[in-house]
């Protein structure tokens, strides 16, 4: 219930507080951008319409269903830590969808990530530099082989099941490192699929 609660705290206002070391500042809502994260945002947007696309073509074409796309079965992978998962569409987002997050992972060299994911914070298609082989040494994995994994920490969650237009969270790190996470909704057919990510430094 607490988890609930805390998901509709999420308002068109700056919210500030401090957990685990770092500052979580979310914006929502029709706030003007500007600067970075206004390019962040037209990176969002522009991503999310070729995702939508392709996602919808994958079902008129007959390669997904819609509940295919929408499966929530996440079967683990064996001996991945953490732990990753498959499902009825990664190995076909991969295919399909990576392509296009790696086209706009370059359009600004402070951008970090571009993913989409689920409304549960789970990552099917990852950038292709985040994708390389497992080697075993966790060390190096968690670097280079951040896909199919569950990114339901508090600000995976928000940006995952957020329906306004954008949202924006900006961490001010123990480290003094400034980055930010700008999310877009997913919509399928009338229905919340997720949201594109888009992670950049400040």
């Amino acid at each position: 219930m607490r988890e609930r609660l805390n998901m509709h705290l999420i308002v068109p206002v700056i919210i500030t507080f401090l957990c685990a070391g770092f500052m979580w500042i979310p914006t929502t809502g029709a706030q003007e951008l500007k600067g970075v994260d206004a390019v962040a945002k037209k990176i969002a947007d522009d991503c999310k319409l070729e995702v939508e696309e392709q996602m919808n073509l994958l079902m008129t074409s007959g390669r997904l269903t819609l509940g295919q796309l929408f499966d929530t079965f996440y079967i683990p992978v064996q001996d991945t830590n953490p732990q990753k998962f498959h499902t009825a569409y990664d190995t076909i987002f991969d295919e399909v969808l990576q392509k296009i997050l790696d086209k706009y992972l370059v359009k600004d060299e402070r951008v970090t990530f571009v993913v989409v994911t689920d409304k549960n914070g789970y990552v099917p298609t990852h950038n292709t530099k985040y994708s390389q082989p497992l080697t075993g040494n966790q060390d190096v994995d968690i670097l280079n082989n951040r896909t199919k994994r569950m990114f339901n920490d508090r600000t995976g969650l928000a940006a995952s099941r957020n329906t306004e237009p954008f949202l924006l969270q900006k961490y001010a790190r123990d480290t003094g490192e400034k980055m930010a996470d700008i999310s877009v909704p997913i919509m399928i057919r009338n229905q919340h699929w997720g949201a594109v990510r888009v992670g950049y430094k400040l």
